[in-house]
């Protein structure tokens, strides 16, 4: 359900939240099941890519996917939730309980909570294997896999799970979705709607999603290569991840400090292609500037970028000729994570996300595996091995959807 909106008047202008804190983060995919397995495979410069196991696909030996190392039915048993659930909604109900105990908010049950979540296929995956029994015999098929097909009940299935009846959304705006969930989570919070919110998203492989990629030819018969000269597309990959944010009010009770603050934020849309980004890096440009205005810096307080970073000739050309446009000649590190986790649609914006808040915490850089080569035309270089003890304040996430839909985030230590 939603809250009901209320004209606002002086008072609550004076109640809006000055600063919206990372209390908890969630996160599961193919290189770990919470967060701490995540640091560890960074470390270990370990990726999650492999062979297709789990879907039922064609391409099984063909097209290197990255995959949660988990069944459904071992999902069922971490979360609760029956094991034919979607696998959309195991993954999700995963990461945020565990962002929700992260956070170990006091008197959580009080407070005004909200969910907002992002998914792209939704129960799919379910659907999927309902209509291999009904083509075959339109007399077969499990009804149950077609009943909570769309994005928005695997919102309210963890919602549910979780407890938080005040507020719920679903997002779903491609490969940017979860990354706006999260600040559209910051403004419900800014704005007096709600204490305390859970954003960010979730995805599960689907053949739908495989078969889509593989028609547009931009997935990679091997580990992608972010950035690099030679990169030859992406892998799809899946998971979910949650950040648990909360006002100051509620950042005062915390036990222990927040992670850091979501200083700026920005969602851009240069509409110059259904799939692609736009040779300029238009919609990159304008996130990225538009999140750096309302954070108060400038790009040279940026200690670290999480690049979207996909593999795909188009987007990392467009989202390298972004940043040269606004860090050059002085640039900050900067890494795709994606060659560690695949590209995980919906859930990438959260996913890394939870990347940065760890990274500001940890004070870690990640490594770009994999890169050798420079692009020609832009002679950037991501990092290339993992790195501790940085002075890392400011970290920008960037998440670029199709239709282009641009979203960047910035994290800032409190």
């Amino acid at each position: 359900m939603h809250c009901a909106a209320t004209p606002m008047n002086i008072t609550d202008i004076k109640n809006m939240s000055s600063s919206v804190y990372v209390a908890g983060a969630g996160v599961i995919s193919a290189i770990g099941n919470n967060a701490a397995e995540h640091l560890s495979a960074f470390e270990r410069e370990e990726a999650g890519m492999g062979e297709i196991t789990m879907l039922h696909t064609r391409h099984h030996n063909e097209i290197p996917v990255a995959e949660v190392k988990l069944t459904n039915r071992e999902l069922a048993a971490m979360t609760g939730l029956p094991r034919e659930a979607s696998r959309t909604a195991l993954l999700s109900l995963a990461a945020a309980k565990e962002a929700l105990a992260d956070a170990a908010i006091p008197g959580f049950d009080s407070l005004r909570t909200g969910f907002v979540s992002a998914n792209s296929v939704g129960g799919m995956d379910k659907s999927e294997d309902f209509f291999v029994d009904f083509l075959a015999n339109n007399n077969k098929g499990k009804l149950r896999n077609i009943f909570d097909h769309e994005c928005g009940s695997k919102t309210e299935i963890v919602a549910d799970h979780l407890g938080i009846s005040d507020y719920m959304t679903t997002i779903s705006t491609a490969c940017s979705s979860s990354a706006n969930a999260i600040f559209y989570g910051a403004r419900l919070i800014k704005n007096d709607v709600l204490d305390v919110v859970i954003a960010g998203g979730t995805d599960s492989l689907t053949r739908f999603t495989l078969n889509g990629f593989n028609t547009l030819m931009i997935l990679d018969k091997q580990f992608c290569r972010p950035f690099d000269e030679h990169r030859e597309g992406l892998n799809l990959g899946e998971g979910a991840a949650y950040l648990v944010l909360v006002s100051d009010k509620v950042a005062k009770t915390l036990s222990r400090a927040p992670f850091c603050r979501l200083s700026g934020y920005n969602n851009s849309n240069d509409a110059y292609h259904q799939t692609a980004s736009s040779p300029e890096g238009t919609g990159s440009y304008l996130a990225m500037r538009g999140a750096l205005e309302k954070s108060g810096l400038t790009p040279a307080d940026i200690d670290y970028i999480n690049l979207h970073g996909t593999g795909t000739s188009n987007n990392d050309s467009a989202e390298g000729t972004a940043i040269k446009r606004i860090f050059h000649p002085e640039y900050p590190p900067m890494s795709s994570t994606k060659s560690y986790t695949g590209h995980t649609l919906g859930a990438s914006g959260g996913i890394e996300a939870v990347f940065s808040v760890l990274a500001i915490k940890h004070r870690v850089i990640y490594p770009n595996l994999r890169f050798k080569t420079p692009m020609t035309e832009l002679g950037l270089a991501p990092e290339t091995r993992f790195l501790k003890d940085q002075d890392i304040d400011n970290v920008m996430s960037n998440s670029f959807g199709f239709g282009g839909n641009c979203t960047s985030l910035i994290f800032s230590r409190s």
